[in-house]
């Protein structure tokens, strides 16, 4: 494995098949029926993988998603297995070397989609919303500011970009022309009513959550599963609540530090991605423990004990 006492670049399993390496995730096969996912420290943006990783942020991906998918549960089923690491990966050195990073999940066929709820107006949502007055067909309200809070949530969905491609966005008429109309309401439906809840419970801990993608797939009778991550600092934006001020793009917790220095630099987001400075992985690393010791802390006001 390429890892350091601190980082994990790639995986090597030796007695697992890869199946595929992705912009973060390293996925082996254990059976028929099951999967071997590992987060890796490897540190995506603008959907080009950089070379350096980032120490720890595997381990806080995989926590910080364990704990939404089991928070979220009631509200539609998740992929992850009830079967414990030791018994698909039985040696000590490898289960050391990984840490928290590695999920066991049940197999299902993804949807070809990214479902993207948006509540703020940021990022490509923002520049959009500049040259159209609306994003993904949807229309918004005329005066709006960067980072402003939109009336409601909107469910905005993309392409699933391979490594070194970019993300398209989709309206809900190409979506429903992609899946069928039923399963694209099901899915718009199920990723406002996640990202209300979770809103809800991030906001008890400082939390605004920006925006965030969720991915779904259909087991082999046809029910829909969230599987892949949900809601870490990789797929959402999370700003801190005391910090927010509309009209700039707000302080994060996220990999938008990262997109946020990239920008400064004379490259084209294209592949290979530029080499970051060891400030920038330090402090990239500090924002990601940061919001994991928020989310998963005691609240700042008393909380129910679901979202």
């Amino acid at each position: 494995m390429t890892a350091t006492p601190d980082a994990l670049y790639q995986s090597d399993l030796e007695h697992l098949p890869l199946i595929n390496r992705g912009k973060v995730r390293d996925i082996y096969g254990i059976d028929d029926a099951h999967l071997l996912i590992v987060t890796t420290d490897r540190l995506s943006a603008f959907d080009v993988v950089l070379p350096q990783p980032i120490p720890g942020k595997g381990e806080v991906l995989t926590r910080v998603s364990n704990f939404w998918l089991a928070r979220t549960q009631h509200l539609v089923p998740n992929h992850l297995a009830d079967i414990p690491l030791a018994e698909v990966l039985p040696s000590i050195d490898a289960r050391r070397t990984l840490g928290d990073r590695a999920s066991v999940v049940r197999k299902t066929t993804p949807l070809p989609v990214e479902a993207i709820v948006r509540g703020y107006l940021i990022g490509s949502g923002w520049k959009e919303y500049q040259r159209s007055g609306g994003i993904c067909d949807i229309p918004l309200p005329a005066g709006l500011r960067q980072a402003d809070r939109l009336p409601e949530p909107i469910f905005t969905p993309s392409t699933k970009a391979t490594a070194g491609n970019h993300d398209e966005n989709l309206s809900f008429r190409q979506v429903a022309d992609r899946i069928g109309t039923g399963l694209a309401a099901q899915i718009r439906d199920l990723s406002l009513s996640i990202y209300r809840a979770a809103a809800e419970y991030a906001s008890t801990r400082g939390i605004i959550i920006a925006d965030t993608k969720f991915e779904f797939g259909l087991d082999d009778q046809g029910r829909l599963h969230l599987i892949d991550e949900a809601l870490t600092p990789d797929s959402s934006r999370f700003w801190p609540a005391d910090q927010y001020r509309p009209g700039t793009s707000p302080t994060s917790f996220d990999k938008q530090f990262v997109r946020d220095y990239l920008e400064t630099l004379d490259w084209d987001k294209t592949p290979p991605g530029p080499e970051l400075p060891a400030d920038i992985i330090a402090k990239t690393a500090e924002k990601y423990a940061e919001a994991e010791r928020r989310l998963l802390s005691g609240p700042k006001r008393r909380a129910s004990n679901r979202c």
